[in-house]
């Protein structure tokens, strides 16, 4: 009959196997903690990746609006929610002379119908590509060409057509490439010249579309972009602005992120230091539980101790087993938070309002595997001084324990 050898890690197994309800409180304490870390550490990466996105796409130093409409324009820059405001384009010119500006551009916001484009409202610009220093920096890159009249391209979260087209107002317009992810409200959003925004407007006054506004491309603009020369401060300039021009606000893209990184600040810092917390918290209690369970166990290590175990053997034992509670803590709290956070990334970014890119595969694959890491040291680390105490025990004494 052939024989198995009792290894540390067989003898480990079937010492958790015998206690089960212990082993199993154990290894959710290291399960919460693996939850935690690989979760908050994807939850973080993502808010920052977001934040450095958002900084990359704004492209200009100030924005101007009508009055009243500064928080709809960031809400269009942010969650990509449709807004539609408008005040006269010769303001243009009148921001232009203003000491430090520039560069200037118009843009004309119209907002589609649900019924007429996809499942939902979707935030129309046009832009002048004559002026633009914004939107056509990112076309070149992901078009590497200029945008032609009837031409559209789309934010990375509109879903096209099967033969890649976009239907807006009962009319079908090629698109010549998407975005990639920002994530702000620019994914959700549909950009064209002002040529085509004007054949767009036209075409759907005369299938009968009316909308909420009388005013039409060419004879309006919805907010003007503003870049700063260097050497001037953004909100000087902008206090310029405001003072000289009446009936508008300025959103000055810089203060903007710095309110946006200071929320996002606070949420990094709370979930890194409930992280390091837990990671205490996590040792203290495994130390404290194996202490009391090695305790226990006290007479069942004297016997190994009598079968030829020796001091070492006793302590690689512990060890192993507080290894085993790890991993298989560690692997269920890591894949907990792989099937509850990644697949739902862009929910997490809707309900925290806060700019939210998931980073690439390489990256999240790197977190999971240091935040496994982690988990895994957690169980050997709190068991040291267990291990170390029960090693040292005179086995005659133990023995005669309670006699």
């Amino acid at each position: 009959m052939k024989q198995t050898p009792l290894t540390n890690g067989r003898l480990s197994f079937y010492s958790l196997k015998r206690r089960p309800f212990r082993a199993a409180c154990l290894i959710l304490i290291v399960t919460i903690l693996a939850f935690t870390l690989s979760g908050g550490s994807v939850l973080t990466a993502s808010l920052e990746n977001g934040m450095n996105s958002m900084s990359q796409r704004l492209g200009a130093d100030l924005m101007v609006v009508p009055e009243g409409y500064k928080a709809d324009m960031e809400e269009v820059l942010l969650k990509g929610d449709p807004c539609h405001f408008y005040f006269s384009p010769t303001i243009t010119q009148q921001v232009a002379q203003i000491e430090g500006v520039a560069q200037v551009t118009a843009q004309f916001f119209l907002t589609s119908l649900s019924e007429s484009c996809c499942s939902a409202q979707v935030q129309l610009i046009g832009f002048d590509p004559e002026t633009d220093f914004v939107i056509q920096p990112w076309i070149a890159r992901t078009y590497g060409s200029v945008v032609e009249n009837g031409v559209l391209i789309a934010g990375s979260d509109i879903v096209l057509e099967s033969d890649h087209t976009l239907r807006l107002f009962n009319c079908s317009y090629p698109v010549a490439a998407q975005f990639e992810k920002t994530a702000t409200g620019l994914d959700s959003s549909v950009f064209m010249n002002m040529d085509t925004m004007k054949s767009l407007f036209v075409s759907a006054r005369k299938a009968g579309i009316n909308f909420l506004a009388a005013d039409e491309p060419g004879g309006s603009v919805s907010s003007i972009l503003v870049k700063v020369k260097k050497g001037h401060d953004p909100e000087t300039v902008a206090g310029l602005i405001k003072s000289r021009i009446p009936h508008i606000d300025v959103i000055v893209s810089k203060s903007m992120i710095t309110g946006i990184a200071d929320n996002l600040g606070s949420l990094v810092g709370y979930i890194r230091v409930l992280s390091i917390l837990l990671w205490v918290i996590a040792v203290l209690v495994l130390t404290a539980v194996f202490s009391f369970t090695i305790n226990e166990r006290k007479k069942e290590f004297a016997v190994l101790r009598i079968l030829g175990a020796t001091r070492k053997r006793l302590v690689r034992l512990v060890l192993t087993e507080s290894l085993l509670l790890s991993v298989m803590g560690g692997i269920a709290g890591t894949a907990a938070a792989a099937v509850l956070v990644l697949p739902f990334s862009a929910y997490i970014g809707e309900r925290l309002q806060l700019p939210y890119l998931q980073p690439d595969a390489g990256v999240v694959l790197g977190i999971l595997a240091l935040s496994l890491l982690l988990s895994f040291v957690v169980g050997p680390l709190a068991s040291i001084y267990a291990a170390v105490r029960i090693s040292r025990a005179e086995t005659y004494l133990t023995m005669r324990e309670g006699e």
